[in-house]
């Protein structure tokens, strides 16, 4: 179906710069862009979870797809996700996004009503049937309410538009047991971890990548880690599992579960590079919590991989 390269490296799901609640800030997606590449990663995955793909309106996801296809300029290729409710919207999504020249589509389940997993398979092959791009599966069981089991993936392995995995959730067994499958049944079909902690983990497993969404903030920082880890450099990538950890503390500042996306924005935005709105229901972080992620950026010995 596509002459498209497996899958691999540090893909980061990029946030969704917002100008107001229905309309991007295209200089900040402009900069951001920039940034990442000179971070040198592999590939751009717009409209993902740390993007708040499911909170924008639809004319937004167009939007955000065919600006940052028209910044990247063939730079990278772009990866987008058309997870939805709605399997015809799902598909509009992804045709929109083929015109617009991304590379691939990637799909988590459809959430709010749980569905059961012959029932999930079937909403797959419906939508492998009118996709004009290579799919991704998507695994993240603690937004959608259903995992793709590993036995719903055996059903659709063999699918030569289905080009590989990304697990979201945090479960190494999990992660191991869908290398182990791909190994055996389609060899070289490419398995991307989401937790970014875990991307040493999963490297050493056999993972082809990872999803790294602070990667937003510090691309070199997980492009480096992927690449000491693929080489064997020991001692480089105990190191930057280091500086990976720190990270960590960032997201801890925030009370809610919205922690993670609203403190990535914000540095963002303290750092020059774009706006830090988020689609509701969230909300930016106030003066108080603006003030630790300024600290922790401008304190942290992470000041050779953040944007200048």
């Amino acid at each position: 179906m596509s002459n498209l390269s497996p899958i691999h490296g540090l893909i980061p799901p990029i946030i969704t710069p917002l100008a107001d609640r229905d309309s991007l800030d295209v200089d900040g997606l402009s900069r951001l862009l920039d940034h990442l590449v000179a971070g040198s990663v592999h590939g751009i995955f717009v409209l993902g979870t740390t993007g708040e793909g499911p909170s924008l309106s639809h004319h937004l996801r167009r939007e955000m797809v065919a600006t940052t296809a028209r910044l990247l300029a063939g730079r990278l290729p772009l990866y987008v996700g058309i997870t939805d409710t709605s399997l015809v919207d799902a598909i509009n999504l992804a045709n929109f996004s083929a015109d617009a020249g991304a590379a691939a589509v990637v799909a988590a389940p459809p959430f709010y009503f749980q569905a059961g997993q012959t029932e999930l398979r079937h909403w797959f092959e419906q939508l492998l049937a009118d996709l004009p791009l290579p799919l991704l599966l998507y695994n993240i069981p603690s937004c959608t309410k259903i995992a793709i089991e590993l036995e719903t993936i055996a059903d659709l392995i063999d699918h030569e538009s289905i080009i590989g995995l990304k697990d979201s959730s945090g479960d190494l067994t999990y992660l191991r047991s869908a290398i182990d499958l791909a190994g055996d049944r389609r060899p070289g079909w490419p398995v991307l971890v989401g937790p970014e902690h875990l991307l040493a983990d999963a490297i050493a497993l056999g993972a082809s990548g990872g999803v790294a969404g602070g990667a937003n903030l510090v691309p070199g920082l997980f492009v480096a880690l992927y690449e000491s880890l693929r080489s064997g450099n020991t001692t480089e990538s105990e190191r930057l599992q280091q500086l990976v950890i720190h990270l960590q503390e960032l997201y801890t500042i925030g009370k809610y579960g919205s922690a993670f996306l609203k403190s990535v924005k914000c540095g963002l935005e303290l750092r020059g590079v774009c706006s830090g709105l988020l689609a509701a229901p969230f909300d930016a972080f106030h003066a108080p919590e603006r003030e630790r992620v300024a600290n922790f950026l401008n304190d942290s010995p992470l000041a050779g991989f953040l944007p200048h």
